[in-house]
């Protein structure tokens, strides 16, 4: 009697049922660490649970009432979210999509891309698009009665609102026109340095900084001291080095002065962003076409600006459009250097102190939409952009 070998003799396979296990095991450890992180004593209380499980009830007693081991308590914190964030959803999405391979090809093929696509459209709309209506629902209600108003955008028209938005402006075209304009240079000259990676390591290095930390570092750069003492402020040490008197350069708001010193911050971050890109783009311009250029007769500055910076337009606008976009949401150096004081807010920190400070939750959402609708034209210049190089055809 012959024996059946075949996968038919076999019945149903270990993985069909393996696979709705890990799947519920998955959805199960992203459950659980959700509740467990929206505790703010979550953490307190596993590690009090761990030390009662040591036999150390006095320990266990101190952490769950915040007197020692906070910092321990925070570790497990981060470890229990990076376990069920990456952990959980790792095997939620194996199982899932494992599972879903067990179909038929004809079915296999229409679902598996819904399996990654639902979850991304599903986290979209709950943070992104459901936020953005209600704020705009928001800008149009008073915040005492909850009835409609136009009164939060006819504010907005007031002479202190408009030289915010004038602020916003110049960050945008200085900010943005700066750190491309900057970039690009450097990623041209430095294309042709003996130590090139060298140097532009040393221009891309503060894009390791976090605004917050470029801020503060500029802060003493700023310092200003009276007359008579000891200038430890690196600018006002230059300036009065040539017999000028020190100046109180982030109160110095005349042609907002202290407007384009914030902005200078921001150029010295972005310009490394810009000139990697930039570089990336000009290698990439094929030698046959600036070897022809040269044959003709063209200079250099005329096969830069005539072959080289047509041949980029693509990747320039990339750049300027993620740039002004950075620009439109400026708000950590504004914050940190004077909080919007001295003649230097700008949109976002004025959204922050309204929300924040305030209390007013209608003026802040018209500020956001005003953010929004701002950054509209940039996205669709970006989009057409895409569409011009072959992207999404």
């Amino acid at each position: 009697m012959a024996v059946r070998t075949d996968s038919a003799s076999r019945g149903i396979p270990l993985s069909a049922l393996i696979l709705p296990v890990g799947a519920v095991l998955g959805l199960a450890v992203v459950g659980v660490g959700l509740i467990f992180l929206a505790d703010k004593n979550g953490a307190q209380n596993l590690l009090g649970s761990i030390y009662d499980l040591l036999g150390n009830p006095a320990a266990a007693t101190a952490v769950r009432n915040g007197v020692a081991d906070q910092v321990l308590a925070k570790l497990v914190l981060g470890a229990v979210a990076l376990i069920s964030g990456v952990g959980g959803i790792w095997l939620l999405y194996s199982a899932v999509a494992q599972l879903v391979s067990l179909f038929r090809p004809s079915i296999r093929d229409r679902i598996m891309p819904w399996v990654f696509v639902v979850p991304a459209l599903a986290l979209l709309i709950g943070w992104l698009v459901y936020p953005g209506i209600v704020t705009i629902i928001t800008s149009f209600t008073d915040d005492t009665t909850g009835a409609f108003t136009l009164q939060n955008w006819l504010d907005l028209g007031k002479p202190s609102n408009l030289g915010i938005l004038f602020n916003n402006l110049l960050w945008l075209v200085v900010g943005t026109g700066g750190a491309v304009i900057l970039g690009l240079f450097i990623a041209a000259m430095f294309d042709r340095v003996k130590f090139e990676a060298l140097s532009k390591t040393f221009v891309f290095l503060p894009m390791a900084i976090s605004l917050v930390g470029a801020s503060l570092i500029w802060r003493f750069i700023y310092t200003w001291r009276p007359a008579g003492q000891p200038q430890y402020g690196l600018l006002n040490a230059v300036w009065t080095g040539f017999g000028n008197k020190p100046i109180d350069w982030i109160h110095f708001d005349d042609f907002h002065i202290n407007t384009f010193l914030l902005i200078v911050i921001f150029i010295w971050l972005q310009t490394g962003f810009a000139m990697v890109i930039l570089s990336a783009a000009i290698k990439g311009v094929s030698t046959e076409i600036l070897e022809a250029a040269r044959l003709d007769g063209a200079s250099e500055r005329q096969v830069f600006f005539r072959v080289i910076v047509p041949i980029i337009k693509g990747s320039i606008l990339a750049v300027i459009t993620t740039i002004a976009i950075a620009d439109l949401k400026i708000f950590d150096i504004v914050y940190v250097m004077t909080g919007g004081r001295f003649d230097t807010d700008v949109v976002a920190n004025q959204m922050f102190l309204q929300a924040f400070q305030f209390f007013n939750d209608g003026r802040a959402a018209a500020l956001a939409t005003v953010l929004f609708l701002a950054v509209l034209p940039v996205m669709y210049i970006n989009l057409r952009n895409l569409r011009e190089q072959g992207v999404g055809r």
